[in-house]
C-alpha cells in the first residue's frame, strides 16, 4: 500500500484526433478516419528554441517535449526542489524514425556519413533526459521498454516514486513515432494489423489493430503539496500493478489469468474491491486474441456486464508504447468533463465474448468514479492503473 496519495494536476496530449488535451478529448468522441492514425498537424519548432534543437530530437522525443510543456503549464508553478522532481516516459521502440533513417545513410553513403547524433537521438531514455536537462530536474530521469505496456507502467511507476517519498512531482507518461517502413512492414508481415484499416475493439469482426503515434504526459504531485500551492486536483492515481503471463511472445495467456492477477493487484494497491470500479479503459486493441482474452479476463474480475467499459483505440490507433499514457490521459479528461468517449469503429460486440457494458456510438455520460486503464504488450507484459476522481 502506499503511503503518499499521488494526484494529477497536469495533463499533455499529441495525438492524431487532436494536439492539445481538449482537441484530443473531442477527437475521442467524434468520427476517426480509416487507416493509420498519425499526427499531421505538429510542428516541432513551435516546441523548441531554435530549429537546430528540434532537429537533434527523434520525432518521439519532440511528442514528449510538447505534451510535458502543455502538462506543466495546466498545473501551474510548482516551486519544487529539482532534485525531488523526475521524468518518467515509457516508450516501445523510441527513436526508430532516427534509427532506420541512418541505417538508410549508411548504405547509401558510407559509414562516415552516420549522423554522431545518432545515439542519443534513437535512445529509448531520450526523451526522460530531454525532459530533465529542460526543466533542470534531477530526480529520477528513467523509462520503460515494456512494448505496448509501456505508458502504463510509467505512470505507475513514477506515481510509486511520488508516494514512496523519494520523489514530490514527476512528469510521467509515454511517447511513440513508430511509423518507418520496415516497423509497419514487421507488423503486417506478422497479421497484426488491420487489414481493413478499421479499428473495431471487440467487434465480431474486428481483423487487427491499426498503428498510431502520439504522447501524453501527466504531472503528478504528492496530494497535500498539490493542495497546499492551490493546485487544481484532476484525478488520483490510487494504485497500479505490473505483471507478466510468462506464455508466449506476442499471444496472451489463455483465459486472460496475467490480466486477471494484474488487476486484482492494483485494486489491492488502491485498497478498492472489484464492485468499487465503474469504468474500465480497456487495453481493446482490435486483435482477435487480445480483445478475447482482455474480455475473459474483465469478466473473472468484475462479472459481467461489469463496469462501463470503452477502448479509445478505435480513434487513437494503437501507440504502442504510449498507448497507455494516452488512455490514462483519457480516463483523467473523462473525469473532468463527465463524458465516457464511445468505442469507435465498434458495430457490433462479439457475441463469443463475455458480456461487455461497451460504449458505442454516442459518449456516456457519467457520474465519475474509480476507474482502470488497462495495458498489455508483446512479451507478455500486462499493467493496471487504477485512477479515481480528486477528493
Amino acid at each position: 500500500m502506499t503511503t503518499r496519495r499521488v494526484v494529477v494536476t497536469g495533463v499533455g496530449v499529441v495525438a492524431p484526433c487532436g494536439v492539445g488535451a481538449d482537441a484530443f478529448f473531442e477527437g475521442l468522441c467524434s468520427t476517426p478516419p480509416d487507416g493509420p492514425r498519425q499526427v499531421t498537424d505538429f510542428d516541432p519548432a513551435a516546441h523548441f528554441d531554435n530549429p537546430k534543437e528540434a532537429r537533434r530530437a527523434d520525432r518521439f522525443t519532440q511528442f514528449a517535449v510538447a505534451a510535458a510543456a502543455e502538462a506543466l503549464a495546466q498545473a501551474g508553478e510548482l516551486d519544487a526542489d529539482p532534485t525531488r522532481c523526475g521524468t518518467f516516459i515509457g516508450t516501445g521502440v523510441g527513436g526508430i524514425q532516427t534509427l532506420e533513417a541512418q541505417i538508410q545513410v549508411r548504405l547509401e553513403r558510407g559509414a562516415r556519413r552516420v549522423s554522431p547524433f545518432l545515439v542519443p537521438m534513437m535512445m529509448a531514455n531520450a526523451a526522460a533526459a530531454t525532459l530533465s536537462m529542460r526543466y533542470g530536474w534531477q530526480g529520477p530521469a528513467e523509462n520503460t521498454v515494456t512494448a505496448c505496456a509501456a505508458g502504463t507502467h510509467a505512470v505507475g511507476n513514477a506515481a510509486r516514486l511520488v508516494a514512496s517519498g523519494r520523489c514530490d512531482v514527476m512528469l510521467a507518461g509515454g511517447s511513440e513515432a513508430p511509423f518507418t517502413e520496415t516497423a509497419i512492414a514487421g507488423f503486417s508481415n506478422m497479421t497484426a494489423l488491420s487489414s481493413s484499416g478499421i479499428s473495431r475493439p471487440f467487434d465480431a469482426e474486428r481483423d487487427g489493430f491499426v498503428m498510431g503515434e502520439g504522447a501524453a504526459v501527466l504531472v503528478l504531485e504528492e496530494r497535500e503539496r498539490a493542495l497546499a500551492r492551490g493546485a487544481t486536483v484532476l484525478a488520483e492515481i490510487a494504485g497500479s500493478a505490473s505483471t507478466a503471463d510468462a506464455h508466449h511472445i506476442t499471444a496472451p495467456a489463455p483465459g486472460g489469468s496475467g490480466a486477471v492477477h494484474c488487476m486484482e493487484l492494483a485494486l489491492a494497491d488502491a485498497g478498492l474491491a472489484a464492485a468499487d470500479i465503474v469504468h474500465v479503459n480497456a487495453h481493446g486493441t482490435s486483435t482477435d486474441l487480445n480483445d478475447a482474452a482482455e474480455a475473459e479476463a474483465l469478466a473473472k474480475v468484475f462479472g459481467a456486464p461489469g463496469p462501463i467499459v470503452t477502448s479509445t483505440k478505435g480513434v487513437t490507433g494503437h501507440a504502442l508504447g504510449a498507448a497507455g499514457a494516452l488512455e490514462a490521459a483519457a480516463v483523467v479528461l473523462s473525469m473532468v468533463k463527465g463524458v465516457i468517449p464511445p468505442t469507435a469503429g465498434t458495430r457490433a460486440v462479439d457475441p463469443t465474448l463475455p458480456e461487455l457494458d461497451l460504449v458505442v456510438g454516442e459518449p456516456r455520460a457519467w457520474t465519475p468514479g474509480p476507474s482502470i486503464s488497462n495495458s498489455f504488450g508483446f512479451g507478455g507484459h500486462n499493467g493496471t492503473l487504477v485512477v479515481v476522481p480528486p477528493a
